[in-house]
């Protein structure tokens, strides 16, 4: 069973972060205003129909109790700040009983715990912020958490927090209004790039390696700062002050990878950001990841991502087709297994 993601529900919790919600509304409302028509819908709810304060004071007044809600095709659960307290058994039985509807289920920032402790996300990947990855990994060993950006996964839809929420819906909504009306979005937004769901969140080093042994994070710190003129391995030891034998060992026991694989990974990384968010041509990019050819590169990016870095970049034509405003398909997402 399908159905067109029209109608969006957002439920805050106590301490929701408000730039997550409001990123995940005004995509929908500039694209009514862009389109000179009303194609989307939303709502605010809470559970008792009272206003809700967000992380940073401020309240937001429901539109109505999440019980006398109209239709929904999607809700959203907001979360933010310490949202294990938000999360109650009356919440966790609603969530339960909208499943049961056939709604679409969605996490904001970390709105996706409340889905988890509910036993909805068991099975399906899903993305949160950062600071709760590796203790929620731990706490629901069902669940594939990724550091995407955002997952869509069946009929349901995560996202970490910021202003990632944006890319999310612009994912959601383009197959409906067109790539064309999409971009209008983000430049009236002055957002760069749409990016999409092979975009992994940027994670703080320490935050990324986790109990990581300090001469990892700073040999980490180091690769990263040097992405055109890579280190030697002497240069990393020398400067994170110990033996090169001991930084190798450091690394395979903490990550199950050499110093020298760990830093490959990150340049070519950065080449996949490059390729993505520049028209820089290839062969520049090759060197400025410290590629010694634009061959080496490419075989390095085709062993790590499965596809030449050619394939990275869309064509012209691709990028220009769009729906017209007024010839809009519907979107259709899975709202069962």
């Amino acid at each position: 069973m399908t159905a067109p993601l029209t109608r969006f529900g957002f439920l805050t919790l106590r301490n929701f972060s408000m730039i997550a919600f409001t990123s995940a509304i005004e995509p929908l409302r500039m694209a009514n205003y862009l389109a000179r028509e009303t194609i989307y819908r939303w709502s605010v709810h809470s559970l008792d129909g009272d206003p809700v304060a967000a992380s940073n004071g401020l309240a937001v007044a429901p539109t109505s109790r999440i019980a006398d809600s109209p239709p929904l095709d999607i809700l959203f659960v907001c979360g933010g700040v310490d949202v294990p307290h938000a999360v109650d058994e009356r919440l966790i039985q609603l969530l339960r009983r909208l499943s049961r509807q056939r709604i679409v289920l969605g996490g904001l920032c970390t709105g996706a715990y409340a889905l988890a402790r509910a036993g909805l996300l068991d099975g399906y990947r899903c993305a949160i912020h950062w600071e709760n990855l590796w203790g929620l990994r731990e706490t629901f060993p069902r669940i594939v958490f990724t550091p995407d950006l955002f997952v869509v996964d069946r009929d349901r839809c995560t996202c970490t927090g910021g202003i990632a929420p944006l890319d999310l819906i612009l994912h959601l909504i383009t197959p409906r209004i067109g790539r064309m009306l999409a971009a209008g979005i983000s430049e009236q937004f002055i957002v760069e790039r749409i990016r999409d769901s092979k975009d992994r969140q940027r994670i703080p080093i320490a935050a990324r390696l986790g109990g990581c042994h300090p001469s990892i994070i700073q040999a980490a710190a180091l690769m990263e700062a040097n992405i055109e003129e890579p280190l030697t391995l002497e240069e990393l030891a020398h400067m994170t002050e110990v033996s090169q034998r001991q930084l190798q060992r450091l690394f395979h026991r903490s990550l199950g990878l050499t110093p020298a694989q760990y830093y490959v990974t990150l340049r070519l990384r950065r080449g996949r950001e490059l390729l993505q968010q520049t028209a820089m041509p290839i062969t520049s990019i090759a060197v400025a990841c410290g590629f010694r050819s634009p061959a080496h590169f490419s075989k390095s990016y085709r062993a790590a991502f499965s596809h030449p870095p050619s394939q990275e970049r869309r064509p012209p034509a691709e990028a220009a087709a769009s729906g017209a405003p007024g010839r809009l398909r519907r979107l259709a997402i899975p709202t069962s297994k």
